[in-house]
């Protein structure tokens, strides 16, 4: 096949017409072909709104089949997508839009109620992923398409709508497909430029690699779609397999999540280590602890027997179909990796980033090694910035197709992370003699959220620091939760007669801030330092020496 990521997408369309592609968990589900129509019918209205190929289209909306068909609906017309996380502040959502200058913009209904539309002035139409109706537009082209699509529809396929009508932009290696931004805030937010290339080179990878997928196989999506993780790894590669995909299109609790499993039997399970934290500690840990089951572990031929069944009961928690479980986006707690490692569980460790469409590394779970994330990918190539880089950790590089193109209209943000083609990942890690990584740290200090959202301490600690009282602050990621240490401006207290009321004042800054944050990014606790932290050269604060504050 050639180089091409829609041709993927065309021909998975083409080869399982009829087979189930997306449902909505616990409501309607659509077959390949229902998709192929949807997704003919959106480039009616995307003409008719004037787009053109490499205009931008953004997206924002909870996981659901109308998102993926609104996705796909882009690329394979030529346009430019824009995929935004739902949780994001309206602020937010305006920014971006106005910042990569989309054209529509697809809603989902929750989003468009808090969102104002007078300050996206650009856009020529807001449509609801919903039922993709038009729920703002300048354009009446689009309105009386929109009113009029199954009309149109028919006359552009007056016999019928074949398998062989299905003909998809042709795109090319270098052409932007997509911009994804790293975080909503107006100061910190860059829109990584993803070309085909690197869709095309993470979808294949994924294609060849993951060949216990077949066609009609069937995957949950419980990842944000507007994240590369979820977006490559669950959709575009699920999709392309002809696998049959259920989004759970609640946020996903994790009750809500064993549900899914135990009814869908997933073949593989993409996720998040929280996830597979929780269940273990919840369903397994407890039962390892009663002191009976302490003595037979003690037991050798007991033991081995017992690690079976407690194997048996885990994979069964996680629907008892699954080939393995890929986790990412963050590191595994230790205790719990030897753990799975000890009962043979077939579980498997990646790594990515956005700015690589995600995968760096990845290997199935019967290759993977402890304490690593995986072998650099296909058409990748890593290095460490160190003198020996299998024991002295280092800056890892990376270069290869998968790289960005750079952030959109910001080339300071590109010069400082790209050189000669080689994109600085800004993580620690040591790099084997076969190209396996082990991550030892983010030099970057991004928090992975509870469903694999992306939090930057930097901006909540920006917003803390204009607060009544407040001198500096870090924000520190513990047991799940986030907590913000604080160094108050005790003399500015003192003279206003406050230094009593610190507490509750740093207290109401908590309540204050974490109105302004999405639900996945609030502070549960403050803590107060009474001296301030300890500054490098350049006096930026040393992080690392509070991550266990």
């Amino acid at each position: 096949m050639e180089k091409s990521f829609n041709a993927y997408i065309e021909n998975s369309i083409r080869e399982n017409w009829e087979l189930t592609a997306l449902s909505d968990f616990k409501g309607v589900s659509y077959s390949y072909k229902d998709i192929a129509r949807k997704i003919e019918k959106m480039h009616i209205l995307m003409e008719a709104a004037g787009v053109k190929k490499g205009d931008k289209i953004a997206i924002c909306g909870r996981n659901s089949s109308h998102w993926a068909v609104a996705f796909f609906a882009t690329l394979t017309y030529g346009a430019v997508v824009v995929p935004i996380l739902h949780e994001f502040k309206p602020d937010n959502i305006h920014h971006i839009v106005n910042h990569s200058e989309s054209k529509l913009l697809f809603v989902g209904d929750v989003v468009y109620e808090n969102i104002d539309k007078s300050k996206m002035p650009h856009l020529t139409g807001i449509i609801l992923v919903n039922d993709f109706s038009v729920l703002h537009s300048t354009s009446s082209k689009l309105i009386n398409a929109r009113e009029h699509l199954n009309q149109y529809f028919g006359d552009k396929y007056p016999e019928r709508f074949r398998k062989e009508d299905v003909s998809y932009h042709k795109d090319q290696p270098e052409e932007l497909a997509l911009i994804n931004y790293t975080s909503g805030s107006t100061g910190f937010s860059k829109g990584v430029m993803l070309p085909y290339r690197s869709l095309w080179t993470n979808l294949k990878f994924c294609y060849d690699n993951m060949t216990y997928l077949h066609a009609g196989d069937q995957v949950v999506s419980m990842l944000p779609m507007a994240h590369m993780y979820g977006l490559m790894v669950e959709l575009c590669n699920c999709f392309a397999k002809g696998c049959h995909i259920h989004f759970l299109t609640r946020m996903p609790s994790p009750k809500i999540i064993m549900d899914a499993f135990a009814e869908i039997k997933p073949r593989v399970i993409i996720t998040v280590p929280l996830i597979i934290e929780k269940v273990i500690r919840g369903k397994v840990f407890p039962m390892l602890e009663k002191p009976l089951m302490q003595l037979m572990m003690k037991i050798p031929f007991v033991n081995t027997q017992l690690q079976q069944q407690i194997k048996n009961r885990l994979e069964e928690a996680f629907g008892g179909n699954m080939e393995e479980i890929i986790i990412g986006g963050a590191a595994l707690n230790h205790e719990i990796e030897l753990f799975l490692r000890k009962i043979g569980f077939p579980y498997t460790i990646g790594y990515g980033m956005t700015e690589c469409a995600p995968l760096i590394s990845y290997s199935p779970w019967q290759k993977a090694r402890l304490g690593s994330c995986g072998k650099v990918i296909d058409r990748t190539e890593a290095r460490i910035d160190s003198a020996d880089p299998e024991h002295i950790v280092g800056e890892l590089h990376v270069r290869g197709d998968s790289v960005m193109l750079g952030y959109y209209k910001n080339q300071e943000a590109t010069d400082a992370v790209m050189k000669d083609g080689w994109l600085n990942t800004g993580d620690l890690a040591l790099l084997d003699k076969d190209n396996y990584i082990y991550l030892k740290g983010r030099s970057k200090s991004m928090i992975l959220g509870p469903s694999g959202q992306n939090i930057y301490p930097e901006e909540i600690e920006a917003r803390i620091n204009n607060l009544p009282y407040v001198n500096e602050s870090i924000v520190i990621e513990q047991e799940g939760k986030l907590v913000a240490l604080i160094y108050p401006d005790f003399e500015n207290a003192e003279k206003q007669g406050l230094s009593k009321r610190i507490n509750e004042i740093m207290e109401e800054n908590r309540i204050a801030v974490n109105k302004e944050l999405p639900a996945y990014s609030q502070i549960v606790k403050i803590k107060l330092y009474y001296e301030e932290f300890e500054k490098t050269p350049k006096r930026s604060i040393k992080r690392y020496l509070y991550q266990n504050a």
